[in-house]
């Protein structure tokens, strides 16, 4: 048998030797109708791992071999295939994250490894040539724009005294591990000089956003425009809320009276018992950021936002979206 040498195998030849291997056919005989040598098909049957339960895949193993071969420290990954980078760049004018697009495309090419890229590659990527034409433009489309990423600063909470507030440690614990729907945490957003705000009301395990549109911060209208807003919701969503010392929940006992929620307090100073919602609030301000007066922001702009915030995949809930958890859960129970 006259043996090929120094030719790589084709993707041909990789399906060949899967469709022989599903035959039960041994390597010798794999190596005799490709026409290559014995050694040479069971370094190719043995380089994805040993584990006799994993199938050869001709696909992956051909883009394996073809990654070797390229040389990676010119050619990245995003610049060689087409459709990666496509994709990406759309994520990224759809104002998502590199984290973001990162775990979703697993969601949307499942098994496809072309269709896989870490948030790092993707921001090396970017920032490779910070002063090229087109990296200026990707670099905008980031929700930070900055020449180097810098971790986020941490808010601390304030506090106030509510008449019969209850307290969080008195809230059951099984609410904690996120398992069950319908519980939610609490805030408003200040605008302006202090003369304006919202108010935004997230789901822990969903992390389902409604944002309020409320014409002044006292606690009759936060009442009010917060029932208003949760009554909206089916009553498989209206269980708990979980919300700081701010004065404008003084009348929490109404909410709880117009919706059957509970309404529990976090300790002062502790914005981290509401994680959920203090993030969140974060994420509005890429949209409304400080000194914005809420006066002037109308309903249907924070309807928009909110609808954004909702519909983008959210690494915590694994790459899914909060309204497809929502509408999954509301799905399961009916």
């Amino acid at each position: 048998m006259e043996v090929k040498k120094h030719r790589r195998l084709t993707l041909k030849e990789r399906v060949i030797i899967q469709t022989l291997l599903n035959e039960k056919k041994t390597k010798a005989y794999i190596a005799n109708k490709i026409n290559r040598s014995r050694s040479t098909v069971s370094r190719e049957v043995n380089k994805l791992g040993s584990n006799p339960k994993v199938d050869y895949d001709p696909y992956l193993a051909h883009w394996c071999a073809k990654e070797d071969y390229l040389n990676k420290r010119n050619l990245d990954k995003i610049s060689i295939h087409k459709k990666l980078r496509f994709y990406i760049f759309k994520g990224l004018l759809s104002q998502w994250t590199p984290e973001q697009i990162s775990g979703r495309i697993k969601d949307d090419y499942p098994n496809n490894p072309i269709m896989s890229i870490s948030h790092e590659s993707i921001y090396r990527y970017i920032y490779s040539h910070p002063q090229a034409s087109i990296n200026k433009k990707l670099i905008k489309l980031l929700v930070r724009k900055k020449t180097r990423r810098r971790p986020p600063k941490k808010k601390r909470g304030t506090g106030s005294k509510i008449l019969n507030q209850v307290s969080i440690d008195i809230r059951p614990k099984h609410i904690d591990l996120r398992e069950e729907i319908g519980h939610w945490e609490g805030d408003l957003m200040i605008g302006k000089n202090h003369k304006s705000a919202i108010g935004t009301i997230v789901e822990r395990k969903s992390r389902f956003t409604i944002i309020v549109k409320l014409e002044s911060k006292k606690a009759d209208e936060v009442a009010k425009m917060f029932s208003k807003k949760l009554n909206q919701l089916q009553p498989i969503f209206k269980k708990t809320m979980t919300y700081d010392n701010g004065i404008e929940m003084a009348r929490h006992e109404k909410i709880t009276q117009n919706t059957g929620m509970k309404i529990y307090f976090a300790h002062p100073y502790s914005s981290w018992e509401r994680g959920t919602n203090e993030n969140t609030n974060g994420l509005i301000r890429r949209y409304l950021p400080k000194g914005t007066d809420f006066n002037k922001i109308d309903e249907k702009t924070l309807m928009i936002i909110q609808q954004k915030l909702n519909n983008r995949p959210r690494k915590i809930i694994g790459y899914k979206t909060p309204k497809e958890i929502m509408d999954y859960e509301l799905k399961f129970v009916a």
